[in-house]
């Protein structure tokens, strides 16, 4: 049998998250649900969840919604995926949770049976928009932002753009080292040297910025 994708829906409206749980078919699971950017941090750290129905505008945080949920969580984007859900069809709220790390966006004037598929979609790795969403996307994140992210990677070497990785994944000195068989001291000359090319000054500006690129 194939197994759940195991789901957390982020929504400021009880009645809604009940509706929408009980309009999603059986491949999802909902293992948890959160109302404000905190509590969403939270819960999605606690449960680890496949994928986040994660509401643009959501009250408490520091004012960021859904995107700063996303931030929140940068060190779990790499098992972890978000799709956004929301009334709001703006080319700027789109942009800006898609920027943050989201992988979709869908609009709640879809079906459950439509959110479902969207969630199957993330889940194995995919993007799921609704109708001309997309479009806003391809205008912001367009050949020549592409063009920019391969320059600034093609300043790393191959070990210093998976140290890059792996750190902006949440990973320690040592973890990094035990992954990749080296030493602390080489994870930290490499890291020095990633920040150094890439003209950033800190792990969590290097974590935003990897956030910033999906390319985690």
């Amino acid at each position: 049998m194939t197994e759940s994708i195991r789901t957390v829906v982020v929504d400021d409206h009880a009645i809604f998250r009940s509706g929408l749980k009980a309009d999603l078919d059986g491949r999802i699971e909902v293992v948890g649900e959160a109302a404000t950017v905190e509590e969403a941090i939270e819960v999605i750290h606690a449960v680890r969840p496949d994928v986040v129905l994660l509401d643009v505008h959501l009250p408490g945080g520091r004012g960021g919604g859904g995107a700063e949920v996303v931030a929140g969580c940068a060190p779990l984007l790499a098992e972890t995926r978000f799709l956004a859900l929301s009334v709001s069809d703006s080319a700027e709220d789109v942009v800006t949770v898609i920027r943050a790390g989201a992988r979709g966006y869908v609009t709640k004037a879809i079906s459950g049976a439509e959110i479902s598929d969207a969630v199957a979609r993330v889940a194995g790795g995919d993007a799921a928009f609704s109708p001309r969403l997309a479009g806003f996307v391809l205008d912001a994140f367009g050949t020549a932002a592409v063009a920019s992210v391969d320059d600034e990677l093609d300043k790393l070497s191959a070990r210093e753009l998976e140290v890059m990785r792996l750190i902006a994944r949440g990973y320690s000195y040592k973890e990094v080292a035990k992954e990749l068989f080296i030493s602390i001291k080489t994870v930290e000359t490499h890291v020095s040297a990633v920040l150094r090319k890439l003209q950033l000054s800190s792990r969590h500006e290097l974590t935003r910025w990897a956030v910033d690129r999906r390319i985690l």
